[in-house]
């Protein structure tokens, strides 16, 4: 028999919303560990919130729905907002009730510098790998690090000069509007004489000879080998040196011990100072040797060993979450303007991609 079709829908359910994400649902360990994390930032959360005036939305409410935001590559605060609305799988994540009201979109904003103050992205990745299930799938000896290049939320027709032009001199740009069509052609432009009115903080790079320039930044992650997680996360700006001294910095915290631990990366990072630094504080460089033209600065005191073949091999797996980073998670270009809210967005994504991971892993150690 056919059933009815009915356009009015009931007023009233019964069912709890914990009973309708099934059991087995991937979110469930993502959300476990997620809560674990925030309880260990309670007291971070309390040093940035007043304790007079009205109460504001919970910043643990705020930093899961940026995870979904992550997690579902929702483009914007304000159709994360819309989604959170309707869905009823984001609302028992975030920990909304099906009657509770969505906060503005605005909210997000308002909220990020209190957040970026307390520097909470970093210290909510430490939260979720100081976690004794994740703890254990870390390895202490071996590291990996590269770097990669996020786009700037900034048009190439902001990069002008430093210095204005001259009172009598109209720029071509002005006659046309807002968005009028300027050509470049001929133009020398570089980061010591020209700088983005959109993003000062953003720089002119190019990733290879004969790709193209752009205003950019740069991301660096460290991940440890046993498992492929990100263990620090930071963004500075473009330099030919930026991505050695930020992995000069990253593994420091990690090469204070008597044991020597292992650092691989590309050829990029073949350098005789950086070299000659790893070893100096106990780091075995297994770094790809560059001979393009060039004396390498790794020799057979390293390449003997089978342990940078393997390095070697395992160094690429950070690839892997830079891609998520950037096509998942929507880094690839980034939305924020400046570097401290841009290294605040890439530090946290690189949490929410172990969250991705950890739970898989823990399943499979299990």
């Amino acid at each position: 028999m056919r059933g009815s079709s009915k356009l009015a829908a009931e007023l009233f359910s019964y069912v709890d919303v914990e009973k309708r994400v099934r059991p087995d649902h991937p979110l469930r360990a993502i959300r476990e560990l997620t809560n674990t994390a925030l309880a260990a930032l309670s007291g971070d959360f309390a040093v940035l919130y007043s304790g007079l005036g009205r109460p504001s939305i919970a910043p643990e409410m705020l930093l899961r729905a940026m995870l979904l935001q992550a997690f579902y590559s929702i483009r914007s605060e304000r159709q994360l907002m819309e989604r959170l609305e309707f869905d009823m799988l984001f609302r028992w994540f975030v920990g909304l009730g099906l009657d509770d009201p969505v906060w503005d979109h605005s909210t997000f904003s308002k909220n990020r510098d209190r957040l970026l103050e307390g520097e909470i992205a970093a210290r909510f990745l430490s939260a979720v790998l100081s976690q004794p299930r994740v703890k254990r799938l870390l390895s202490s000896e071996h590291f990996s690090v590269d770097g990669t290049l996020i786009e700037a939320w900034a048009s190439m027709k902001s990069f002008k000069p430093k210095e204005p032009p001259d009172a009598g001199d109209t720029p071509d740009e002005m006659d046309g509007g807002r968005n009028a069509p300027v050509d470049f052609r001929g133009e020398k432009r570089s980061n010591q004489t020209h700088r983005s009115t959109t993003d000062p903080d953003a720089r002119l790079y190019r990733k290879g000879p004969g790709m193209e320039a752009k205003l950019c930044y740069l991301g660096h992650g460290l991940m440890e080998n046993r498992s492929g997680l990100i263990v620090d996360a930071r963004l500075t700006g473009v330099s030919g040196h930026a991505e050695r001294l930020a992995a000069l910095d990253m593994i420091q915290g990690f090469a204070d011990r008597p044991r020597a631990v292992t650092l691989g990366a590309d050829k990029g990072y073949d350098a005789a100072d950086f070299v000659e630094e790893l070893r100096t504080i106990n780091v075995r460089p297994h770094v790809a040797r560059n001979t393009s033209g060039r004396r390498s600065a790794i020799d057979r005191r390293t390449t003997r060993h089978p342990g940078y073949a393997k390095s070697q091999r395992i160094r690429k797996r950070i690839e892997e979450a830079f891609g998520w980073i950037k096509t998942v998670a929507g880094l690839r270009k980034t939305k924020l303007r400046g570097l401290p809210k841009v290294d605040w967005n890439f530090t946290f994504a690189a949490a929410a991609y172990n969250l991705v991971r950890a739970p898989k892993l823990i399943a499979a150690a299990a």
